[in-house]
């Protein structure tokens, strides 16, 4: 079995229980446009409050292994912005089972598996919407995943792993029109990563790969609301 073989098996969502996911996702997921501290971050949230709720709905539907919270979907500026670029975000949490081979692994090395996992994968979803993408006023996208840390709780609480990545809107349309692969994408992504409530800073992840986990993976059991279709 080679690398990302082995980083695959290791990275398995928690066994679901059978089932039917409601008719709705919760709505406070995505961030209200009147919580905006700005003209334009307000104008995008009115603009695209029904490809937001799109998208929440999606992953609620679609990826029943991730937790998404309450405003983890909204036009946030990125981190150390100077002015007031606006970015598509989207943090979810994922729930995976332990796996002695993911605890190996460097937390770079995570990192990279998470994002070959799922950046490319979130940004297509991100911009199901063709007037979202073409906005103007969108700088960019955020992805935010967060992951248990394969270590032993500290004070009887899990600790999580998190990363933030940055990508600027051209890097990110190259990639979703097929001009640049997914390895381009991760070299030229600002990635910053978290140890619990611990930053990081900017950190160096691999090459990335095309991992078709996403479109792939079956829930045992897991039976989709009527007339809701996962692409």
């Amino acid at each position: 079995m080679n690398g990302r073989s082995l980083v695959a098996a290791a990275l398995v969502p928690l066994t679901l229980a059978a089932g039917v996911a409601v008719a709705a996702p919760p709505s406070d997921r995505v961030l209200p446009a009147e919580q905006y501290t700005t003209d334009k971050g307000r104008a995008l949230a009115a603009a695209h409050r029904g490809a937001l709720q799109e998208l929440n709905s999606g992953l609620y539907h679609c990826w029943p292994w991730v937790e998404v919270q309450k405003a983890s979907i909204g036009f946030y500026r990125p981190k150390n912005a100077t002015q007031d670029d606006r970015y598509l975000s989207t943090r979810i949490y994922i729930e995976q089972d332990p796996s002695p081979a993911f605890a190996r692994l460097k937390f770079e090395e995570r990192a990279t598996a998470m994002f070959s996992r799922y950046v490319g994968p979130l940004l297509r979803r991100m911009t199901k919407s063709p007037a979202l993408a073409a906005d103007p006023k969108l700088d960019g996208f955020t992805a935010i995943l967060e992951w248990m840390k394969p270590a032993a709780p500290v004070g009887g609480r899990p600790v999580h792993e998190t990363v933030a990545i940055f990508i600027d809107k051209p890097t990110a349309l190259d990639y979703l029109q097929s001009r640049t692969d997914i390895r381009t994408l991760s070299s030229k992504a600002r990635v910053l990563g978290f140890d619990g409530e611990t930053p990081l800073g900017t950190i160096a992840i691999g090459p990335a790969w095309d991992d078709n986990f996403v479109t792939t993976f079956k829930v045992a059991n897991y039976q989709l609301e009527p007339g809701v279709v996962c692409q």
